[in-house]
């Protein structure tokens, strides 16, 4: 089988899969080709939806305003959103097809206005400053884009600038109550259509001027915890640019600690354990929405809090770990709304909160957790045929519109999580040995798999059988071990560590190099390579589902 499905990854070209529709899609093919992704399964509908997901996503990469391409929302969305198209879907594509992710933010800069504000969205008709809409950090997709791609400093520099001034602008504009909270005037500033959260609250900030809210409003402005962290983090990685470039970052730490202070002193409620809006009558909006997940994900607290949240909220079946996972509001709440056919952040789960989940898990390496979400989300994705916005909490069906590039995203994501070979940082490659598992009624997602990628000039291919995983280096078996771990090596392929990927213990044996090397590695457990054995670095246990 092996071998099989070696000679099947080796003879895929995506030319094959992919026909170009538009005049740059042949560059884009191009560009793809030599990133040397491929994927393949010996059974299942998940290979043929992925390369489906490939070619739908070229259709969501096009010129504005004879702009070199960049990447748009797709479906209804005509446009780039900066919550999303210009973040965290960016950050995405930024390990695919890095260029287009490059001249994306790029745009944003290129159209910031002179009192600093970004646009939220770019579209053809130019720019748009109607509104705020944040959710995943800037700086933070930014930063990961240079760190993959040889640290471009002409870049790191231009993004820099402009993050620098719309910070001034939101610390001028959106802390009218003196808190140093970022404030929520309208239910379009964090994108949360449709949600209780924002009931009895324009959908837009008043007469369109993102510096306003409407005066006759009993409630507003909001103090937002979800805006809030996600200048906290924007904050965080300033500093760390700042420094980059030879400047001194102690301003934008102390401003991040600011931050983090008035979050918690203003959007935390302790008894529940939660973070609400506070309105203009300093009470709490309580509504337990995805709010939560968009504060962890902005790197606010430490694992044991992060471990509370997964057992109070994010793993309860109760709360938001609905059989596909995760809802948009708390199930337990009378206000939840599971239907997916509309634009709503009233319930259903969305793949905007699917694909700003992951960093939240692997910032506390709750890399077993995370497996419990991309299972059921690749099980629902490898039977999709229009890439929706949403996706039913219970059955799992798509929902509103279609060619929505954050669900096709996710797909390319969570196959490379689960069970390829995904870039980290500026010099470490993951090779997991997971499959997918037959969520729905049994029936295959994918039966064994195969995964390449060509990372400075090395070509990588994984495969991974229900018994093994095994890794190849221009052609050569490099090493291979019991399936159910993740291998952590350097850009060149040198082994660094094991992480064990299973609630069960994995044992046997691993071969490195032609080296036997006995391997018993337990659940989020990660065991570094040291002299040609493994020694246990971090062991932090594993926090299982809860139904209360």
């Amino acid at each position: 089988m092996t071998e099989a499905l070696l000679n099947k990854l080796r003879q895929i070209s995506i030319h094959d899969h992919v026909q170009p529709g538009k005049p740059e899609d042949q560059k884009l093919i191009q560009e793809w080709q030599a990133s040397g992704v491929r994927f393949t399964a010996s059974g299942g509908r998940l290979e043929a939806t992925y390369y489906s997901a490939l070619e739908k996503l070229l259709t969501c990469i096009v010129p504005l305003n004879g702009s070199e391409p960049i990447l748009q929302e797709g479906g209804i969305y005509l446009g780039c959103w900066l919550e999303s198209t210009g973040t965290i879907n960016a950050e995405l594509l930024s390990r695919l097809i890095p260029s287009v992710s490059e001249t994306t933010y790029l745009a944003f800069a290129r159209h910031q206005r002179e009192d600093g504000l970004l646009p939220y969205k770019l579209t053809e008709n130019g720019p748009s400053f109607r509104q705020i809409q944040l959710v995943t950090p800037l700086a933070r997709s930014v930063w990961n884009h240079y760190q993959l791609h040889g640290k471009n400093r002409s870049f790191l520099k231009t993004m820099y600038k402009a993050m620098v001034q719309y910070d001034e602008w939101i610390a001028t504009y959106r802390n009218t109550r003196g808190t140093g909270c970022v404030e929520a005037f309208s239910t379009f500033d964090t994108g949360h259509d449709l949600s209780p959260r924002f009931w009895h609250v324009p959908d837009t900030p008043y007469m369109n001027d993102a510096a306003s809210y409407h005066p006759d409003s009993p409630v507003l402005p909001f103090l937002a915890p979800d805006l809030t962290a996600n200048i906290y983090c924007q904050r965080m990685y300033l500093s760390q640019m700042a420094e980059e470039l030879g400047e001194s970052g102690g301003d934008w730490k102390a401003k991040a600690e600011a931050s983090l202070e008035s979050l918690f002193r203003y959007c935390y409620d302790e008894e529940d354990m939660f973070f609400y809006d506070r309105d203009r009558n300093d009470e709490f909006v309580r509504v337990q929405s995805d709010v939560l997940l968009r504060v962890m994900a902005c790197e606010v607290g430490d694992r044991e809090w992060f471990d509370t949240m997964l057992r109070r909220y994010l793993l309860n079946t109760s709360k938001f770990f609905a059989k596909y996972p995760f809802t948009s509001m708390s199930m337990d709440d009378p206000r939840f709304d599971p239907f997916s056919s509309y634009n709503s952040w009233g319930g259903a789960s969305n793949f905007l909160s699917l694909i700003r989940a992951p960093h939240a898990f692997e910032y506390h390496h709750r890399y077993v957790e995370l497996t419990w979400v991309l299972q059921p989300i690749l099980s629902s994705l490898s039977k999709a045929t229009r890439f929706a916005q949403a996706l039913s909490p219970w059955t799992g069906e798509e929902g509103f519109t279609e060619t929505y590039s954050p669900s096709i995203l996710c797909l390319l994501d969570y196959v490379e999580r689960l069970c390829g070979i995904m870039p980290v940082g500026s010099d470490q490659l993951w090779f997991t040995g997971l499959l997918p598992i037959d969520m729905d009624h049994g029936e295959e997602v994918a039966g064994h798999t195969a995964y390449s990628r060509t990372v400075n000039g090395l070509h990588f291919e994984l495969v991974n059988t229900p018994e093994r995983v095994t890794v190849y280096q221009d052609g050569k078996i490099l090493m291979e071990g019991p399936a159910g771990i993740r291998f952590i090596t350097d850009q060149g392929g040198l082994l660094e560590g094991v992480i064990g990927m299973s609630v069960r213990t994995i044992e046997g044996e691993l071969i490195y190099r032609g080296k036997s090397i006995p391997i018993r590695i337990k659940g989020n457990e990660l065991q570094c390579y040291i002299e040609g054995s493994l020694k246990t670095e971090r062991d932090i246990g594993i926090i299982y589902p809860s139904y209360r």
